[in-house]
């Protein structure tokens, strides 16, 4: 059954715009409601492995901190609340999926057919590169960027970090690293819909370059490990954008001349 058959009856006095208007926004919030049903559903499953993940999570730093050397919990309730807060965001990590499935079903119907073909493997490849930024995130980005933390530290001092503040930390790198992941998403939209040509993005290497590594300044911590590591794969995804509208463009040309 689709969501359309679940929703209930509109008032008959009602404008047909105002109706139509009003059944998007019912459907929407049955949309919402799943996604995030989904999300409760999955940290509920995950509650009773919190300190298992927390400890997963935390392992790129706590393998590179000096022999006898631990993370700290400067407020009371942190050693209670970090491992949940840590699940939750593994969950919603987990949800993607179910959440981009979501916002699909939602805005499906109102393309042409034509459109809903290239869509769903948009959303499959957005949902694969944002899981991949993650990935590249906690492989190779943090051991890089805490073993060098880690043997910066001067004489006498001990790196000791908090659990609150790493987390923090590693979630807006996850955050940066699987949005920024999305580049060849957005080039490929951009090309496809007319807004820019291939060759205009091109001629533009230079400046996507540079900005690469002004938006690396603004997404990641202040330091130039992880701006670096951030800017570098960001215009390798440029590249790949560019070569995929590419071909997909001769590809629609030949079949154009047939």
């Amino acid at each position: 059954m689709s969501t359309n058959d679940q929703l209930p009856p509109i008032p008959g006095n009602i404008p047909e715009a105002e109706q139509t208007l009003l059944s998007h926004l019912i459907e929407l919030r049955g949309r919402l409601v799943k996604a995030v049903l989904t999300i409760m559903i999955v940290f509920i499953v995950l509650v009773p492995f919190a300190q298992e993940i927390f400890s997963l999570v935390a392992n790129p730093l706590m393998s590179q901190l000096p022999e006898n050397a631990t993370m700290i919990a400067t407020q009371v309730a942190s050693p209670f609340l970090t491992p949940f807060k840590t699940t939750f965001f593994v969950a919603l990590f987990l949800s993607m999926p179910i959440i981009f499935f979501q916002i699909w079903q939602f805005i499906a119907p109102g393309l042409y057919k034509n459109e809903q073909r290239f869509a769903f493997p948009l959303l499959f490849s957005s949902i694969f590169l944002f899981y991949l930024g993650i990935a590249f995130a906690y492989f190779v980005v943090f051991p890089i960027m805490f073993g060098f933390f880690a043997s910066a530290s001067p004489e006498g001092v001990t790196m000791m970090t908090d659990i609150g503040a790493y987390l923090d930390f590693i979630l807006t790198l996850f955050f940066a690293f699987g949005i920024s992941f999305q580049v060849p998403i957005a080039t490929f939209m951009l090309v496809s819909t007319g807004l820019v040509s291939i060759e205009k993005l091109k001629s533009g290497r230079a400046y996507v370059f540079l900005g690469a590594f002004v938006l690396g300044m603004f997404l990641t911590p202040p330091d130039a490990i992880s701006q670096t590591l951030l800017a570098i794969p960001v215009y390798v995804l440029y590249e790949l954008g560019i070569l995929l509208s590419g071909m997909a463009k001769k590809n629609k040309d030949d079949n154009h001349d047939k």
